[in-house]
């Protein structure tokens, strides 16, 4: 079996973990539209044409159907969407892609899509607006109170997130974030409504954690691993401690029984002084801080090999040992 890791980026570890879990039987390919070190550490590896390339798929189907590719796993928001749509060709030509259907990147990769759904299924949310003019009149009316969050409507990582303590920085940052939206690759999907890319949140206070929701490749729901973030860098969760799930059973069967999702879906969330928790955003992908699991003993690459392979759920590839603690750690290269 040989797997393609698309928009692998700095994604080394995941790289890595592949190659173990394929035990020698198999070869891991990596690619991305730039040269990354993460792309050496793979067996092979190919430079694509960009994402929102018309010749992105064409590519792709022919370099898996050159090396034997059965199946692909994309690690990046963006190209999501392109692979989900094109399930169905990849599939003529044996080539099973394991992202989520196209509705679920909606929902994930679009913030205003994700508050919508998350209260349409009953989940805690912080109240949410999508124009400066009905954050500001929420705020006269006394619906919400500062400090409130802006960040992209269609964005990851860090790239403009800023807290506005007054009306004044509210309306300064709304103007900075559609700025910083329109100097990065945000802008294609902003570009869709671009009068409505920015949202406006209450914050929430409370501990921040994370949550990798399981699903196998029918979409049927699997586990959910917990974990508390003890510190964040740059958008991504740093350090972090593997936690009892039970407070967060209930969340994850919720997401994963109307969500449908195939493999990971990565979850971000708080939990308030009164226990309530409140789901912030949604990654139907490998998220950063699947590490934390692995390194807690979850081999969840292990067991998409397995499912790939027509073999069942094996229970000690998705059960973490729970206390672990584990940070992420950069080291200077050449390649």
């Amino acid at each position: 079996m040989n797997i393609l890791l698309t928009s692998a980026g700095r994604r080394t570890y995941l790289v890595k973990y592949f190659k173990e879990a394929l035990e020698g039987d198999g070869l891991v390919y990596a690619s991305n539209s730039v040269m990354t070190y993460t792309l050496t550490q793979a067996d092979e590896y190919v430079i694509t044409p960009s994402i929102y390339d018309g010749g992105y798929v064409d590519f792709l189907i022919n370099y898996c159907s050159k090396k034997n590719i059965t199946a692909i796993i994309s690690l990046f928001d963006i190209d999501l969407p392109v692979l989900a749509k094109n399930k169905a060709r990849f599939l003529q030509h044996n080539i099973r892609v394991v992202v989520s259907d196209e509705d679920v990147t909606a929902i994930c990769n679009d913030k205003w899509n994700t508050y919508q759904f998350l209260k349409g299924i009953g989940l805690k949310q912080s109240k949410t607006y999508l124009s400066l003019e009905s954050a500001l009149q929420a705020i006269a009316q006394g619906e919400v109170s500062f400090p409130l969050m802006l960040k992209p409507r269609w964005g990851m990582g860090s790239i403009g997130i800023f807290q506005a303590d007054d009306a004044e920085e509210l309306q300064v940052f709304h103007k900075k974030v559609k700025k910083s939206i329109f100097a990065t690759y945000l802008k294609y999907e902003s570009g869709a409504d671009e009068s409505n890319c920015v949202l406006i949140q209450q914050k929430i206070e409370g501990e921040e954690y994370g949550l990798d929701v399981l699903n196998d490749l029918q979409g049927n729901y699997v586990t959910t691993i917990a974990k508390r973030k003890i510190a964040m860098r740059a958008g991504e969760t740093d350090i972090a401690q593997i936690v009892d799930c039970t407070p967060f059973l209930g969340v994850g069967e919720v997401l994963s029984k109307n969500l449908k999702h195939i493999a990971n879906l990565d979850v971000d969330c708080f939990v308030t002084a009164s226990h309530d928790v409140y789901v912030l955003e949604l990654n139907c992908r490998f998220g950063g801080q699947y590490p934390f699991s692995h390194n807690a003993g979850v081999d969840f690459p292990k067991q998409i090999i397995e499912w790939l392979k027509g073999n069942g759920t094996q229970e000690n590839l998705i059960t973490p040992k729970i206390g672990v603690r584990s940070c992420k750690e950069l080291n200077p290269v050449v390649f």
